[in-house]
């Protein structure tokens, strides 16, 4: 029996409700469909379904009811039309790119971005005559001054990783489509929770679902939403034809997660803002990068544009990688790992981890310096969290 209708249903609700169609077997819980065909009532039917006349699954390749299920209830809550499920994150960027892009085209991208983003852009989509000018996230004149002719997308993430930068989306999108371009933002560390960056104009919202759609560090995913041309056909046809699948299983947890987002996100956002205070007080900081704090220099912008600053903050340690490393190693419950987006709070060193690939010129003029730490909030208890980080400090 289908759910009933999702129009006026609030966040919370879409996020426990939206895509679940039960089965005859009535089940309250999200089935798992772990098969890889389907099987059809006649050869008419499948001629149908191969052909797109009639819908309905074909091969797990790229039709599942529990990965549907996931891009249904993501899409609904992000706003858009339709979503894609992927196997990562970093698959739905090059989903998102092959199913839009093609030889000659232009990307403008923020400098800000992900490291093993800027490596697909530069080194892998290169290779296939996609060129990419990188420009200062919260600069819009050079974005502006960026875009060529053959400029076809503007990509960013916001706030930026590790530094929270902060970028005015409803600005880049007029600009965007002002130029004949689409607006991509990665929504990974704010999620649609706290910032749903379709209502502010962008065509595109990508996520790495593995970070804070799951919560719990426990799979790898990742989704493309947007409306039913750009998403639902062009960047769909990628998936079906090159296979970048997310698995059933996987869809399943993410789904779980998604239940409890919300609340994850508001919770994530109260400890990371008592800790970016915290921090601002110890005088082995230099610097603290938090949407949340007054200090930060888009501050007013993030209380517009997002529902709370979010989960992830990153300080300067006086004295460099020596003294950055020193904090990490003497922590004892932080989780020292690159992932992010976990209820566990982890710390890393992004100059020799997430932005370890790109040269030295590249981390500089990211901002990425020696003695930066970056921190994922988790909802371990705040006064842990400072004591674990105060050993380390206090050694500085």
């Amino acid at each position: 029996m289908p759910e009933p209708s999702n129009e006026t249903w609030k966040l919370a609700t879409q996020a426990i409700r939206v895509g679940h169609q039960r089965t005859p077997e009535g089940e309250h819980g999200e089935p798992i469909f772990p098969t890889s065909s389907f099987v059809f009532a006649s050869a008419a039917e499948a001629a149908a379904r191969f052909s797109g006349e009639q819908p309905g699954n074909i091969y797990a390749r790229f039709t599942n009811p529990t990965v549907r299920t996931f891009e249904q209830r993501l899409a609904a809550m992000e706003g858009g039309e339709a979503c894609v499920a992927t196997a990562s994150g970093m698959a739905a960027i090059l989903a998102t790119c092959m199913g839009l892009l093609e030889t000659g085209d232009h990307i403008v991208s923020s400098r800000s971005v992900f490291g093993t983003t800027t490596i697909l852009f530069t080194k892998y989509l290169s290779r296939f005559g996609i060129d990419t000018s990188f420009v200062d996230l919260t600069d819009i004149g050079a974005w502006e001054a960026a875009i060529r002719p053959e400029t076809r997308l503007l990509f960013l993430e916001t706030p930026s990783n590790p530094l929270t930068e902060m970028a005015n989306i409803r600005l880049l999108a007029d600009l965007a489509h002002d130029n004949s371009c689409w607006l991509a933002v990665d929504n990974c560390f704010c999620t649609p929770a706290l910032q749903r960056p379709l209502e502010l104009g962008a065509d595109i919202v990508i996520h790495s679902a593995t970070k804070y759609l799951d919560g719990q560090g426990r799979c790898i995913g990742g989704a493309v939403v947007g409306n039913a041309q750009l998403v639902g056909e062009e960047v769909f046809g990628v998936l079906r034809t090159a296979g970048p699948t997310m698995s059933p299983f996987n869809a399943w947890v993410f789904l779980k997660g998604l239940e409890t987002l919300e609340l994850r996100m508001r919770a994530h956002s109260r400890n990371a803002q008592a800790l970016a205070e915290w921090l601002e007080r110890q005088p082995q900081v230099e610097r603290v990068y938090f949407p949340g704090l007054a200090s930060h220099p888009q501050h007013a912008l993030a209380e517009s544009q997002q529902q709370a600053p979010g989960g992830i903050l990153s300080f300067d340690v006086r004295g460099g990688q020596a003294a950055a490393w020193a904090v990490i190693d003497a922590t004892r419950m932080l989780s020292i790992t690159a992932n992010l987006g976990d209820v566990k709070s982890t710390i890393t060193h992004p100059a020799t981890t997430t932005h370890g690939r790109l040269s030295e010129q590249q981390r500089v003029a990211a901002g990425i310096g020696d003695g930066l730490l970056r921190v994922a909030v988790g909802l371990d208890d705040i006064g842990d969290i400072q004591a674990d980080l105060g050993r380390g400090l206090a050694g500085v």
